[in-house]
């Protein structure tokens, strides 16, 4: 569903109560709560909106932060960012490009090549194991 096609009311009939706070609201599961944090398996991360392949196993690594972490999107034009001033802070929020769902956050803090450190709360992914 794209983020113009889909009212609130559909996200709400669509989504359970969790994951619509999370993806539509921009709330964070807490940390060290969320099932995928430690995932081993081999697959694709995608958004739990819309299905769209956001994330490759191989880019997850352990941050220690609480949440899921990728040094990389599968592709430049999977997410987008978007400036985030809530809490008192400055963050780049990660938003799925093609619904808009709330992902989480990336930090310039990560492991190397990237040095990034997409932070991603496992209420907005679902996992497709690699055959």
């Amino acid at each position: 569903m794209e983020e113009s096609e889909g009212s609130e009311d559909k996200w709400k009939n669509r989504l359970d109560s969790e994951r619509y706070k999370v993806l539509r609201l921009a709330h964070t599961e807490r940390p060290f709560s969320g099932e995928l944090l430690y995932n081993k398996r081999k697959g694709v991360y995608v958004c739990a909106g819309c299905g769209s392949a956001l994330f490759r196993s191989e880019s997850k690594y352990e941050s220690g932060c609480g949440w899921p972490s990728f040094m990389a999107p599968v592709s430049e034009d999977a997410v987008r960012e978007r400036e985030d001033k809530s809490h008192g802070m400055i963050r780049k929020e990660i938003l799925c490009a093609k619904c808009g769902g709330h992902l989480g956050h990336v930090f310039d803090d990560g492991p190397i090549p990237t040095r990034l450190r997409y932070c991603i709360n496992s209420l907005s992914l679902n996992f497709r194991e690699k055959d």
